[in-house]
């Protein structure tokens, strides 16, 4: 077997077990008790906030695939709706999979049933992400701002230098910036592709950006939303403030991506956050798994159909 065929399976099993062996690991250090307790906030949680909660992030979907159009149509690509939105959802469904392979699967499916060139619709998905980044590093700076007291206390406590931190976090945007700069003057191959996808360019080029910036200020805000309200669903995390939930939303969003759609990382890492904001740790971690659980379940569901249908309905 090639080396690359076993660096890619690598990269699929790897995040998988690591999630598998954290579930376990968290399962195994809690004592009967905290078992019982995790288990009784899980399943006594109030489903009408889940189902607002599954219905604020189909919110986020639907505006996502509406906002995709706005990235196609300086190409002279026009492109339907429903196709969008399935093509999204299939994707969502292939990065708990493998990661990172969904936004293939979406530029393959425009590719497949609607003539675009793999490399365009590539191209916009990755200037979404850049569109995403930054709003997810401003919602970032305004939870460092509002909680600035706990950070401080939090470095105290367990005597990290804020001097060394500080430049921690300013010598990774300088080397972001160092990046930029060797992509733009870059002769790899690979970076030359990537530097020349047409559609990446279109993020510049569009008719209605303040209805794309619109759209993409709609979707965290119906992230942040669909967070929000099932701490409504958990008795013990009612009173929570919105500067807790906004610090544990921010690091369930980098915790997503450590395996393969945040399975185990996600509920203890937003439960470890939430013990700093008077939250025991059965119930912290049993809002992180019922937020993880509704949104991975309407991910499974709807990305199910999609992957089903998209076939059906552009079978020509």
């Amino acid at each position: 077997m090639p080396k690359k065929k076993y660096i890619s399976i690598a990269k699929t099993i790897l995040p998988l077990l690591l999630g598998v062996f954290l579930i376990f690991y968290s399962i195994g250090e809690a004592s009967p008790e905290e078992r019982t307790e995790l288990w009784k906030n899980i399943t006594q949680a109030n489903p009408f906030w889940l189902l607002l909660s599954v219905f604020l992030g189909c919110l986020s979907h639907l505006s996502r695939a509406y906002r995709w159009q706005y990235l196609l149509q300086p190409m002279g690509y026009k492109t339907n709706f429903k196709l969008r939105f399935m093509a999204i959802m299939a994707g969502y469904l292939a990065n708990m999979g493998i990661p990172r392979s969904g936004e293939v699967l979406r530029a393959a499916s425009l590719s497949t049933h609607q003539n675009i060139p793999f490399e365009k619709s590539f191209g916009t998905i990755i200037s979404e992400r850049v569109a995403d980044l930054v709003m997810l590093l401003i919602i970032l700076g305004g939870s460092v701002v509002f909680n600035q007291r706990l950070i401080i206390n939090f470095l105290k406590d367990y005597n990290i230098n804020p001097f060394f931190t500080i430049m921690l976090l300013s010598g990774l945007l300088l080397f972001g910036l160092l990046g930029l700069q060797l992509l733009k003057k870059t002769k790899h191959p690979l970076l030359q592709k990537i530097k020349h996808f047409e559609g990446m360019k279109s993020i510049f080029q569009m008719k209605y950006t303040f209805a794309f910036l619109a759209h993409t200020i709609f979707i965290w805000a119906m992230y942040i939303c669909m967070f929000f309200v099932v701490k409504f669903a958990i008795p013990e995390t009612t009173n929570l403030s919105f500067n807790a939930i906004m610090a544990a939303f921010v690091v369930g969003s980098f915790a997503i991506s450590i395996t393969n759609g945040g399975i185990g990382v996600y509920p203890i890492a937003v439960g470890a956050i939430l013990v700093f904001f008077g939250i025991n740790k059965e119930a912290g971690e049993a809002f992180g798994w019922v937020v993880w659980g509704t949104q991975t379940l309407l991910n499974l569901v709807l990305g199910g159909l999609s992957l089903l249908l998209l076939p059906v309905i552009y079978r020509k």
